[in-house]
């Protein structure tokens, strides 16, 4: 399963779907259920192959190492709030509070993934 760490590729590729599909699904006038699932189907693919790159890169990187647990953390916390917003839209609820709070925790998430030990050198 070296496909799944050898590099950043397909989890980045992963998450970058899932944004996309996540802001036609949030702005959409009326709810959609097949983008939606196909939405929910990302999410499992972004913890599979984070979760490859987490066993294998976190042993790796030892001065990095609790910089990969908070990005999982928050990782898993974007997706959570990306579900709360569509689901809270669907219901006629008010999501202006998970809007900020999506905005805040996809940056913490952004900048804690591309600025460790396999990311960008900020």
């Amino acid at each position: 399963m070296s496909f799944l760490t050898s590099t950043t590729h397909l989890h980045i590729t992963t998450w970058v779907l899932a944004l996309v599909l996540f802001f036609i699904a949030a702005l959409a006038s009326k709810p959609n259920k097949g983008v939606h699932m196909a939405l929910r189907v990302m999410y499992i693919l972004i913890i599979i192959s984070g979760g490859a790159l987490f066993m294998e890169w976190r042993s790796n990187i030892a001065e990095s190492g609790m910089y990969y647990d908070m990005k999982v953390l928050f990782g898993i916390l974007v997706i959570g709030f990306m579900e709360m917003i569509l689901v809270r839209k669907k219901k006629g609820k008010p999501t202006t509070m998970f809007w900020a709070l999506f905005a805040i925790v996809l940056a913490v998430t952004l900048y804690l993934g591309l600025s460790t030990g396999i990311g960008m050198n900020f």
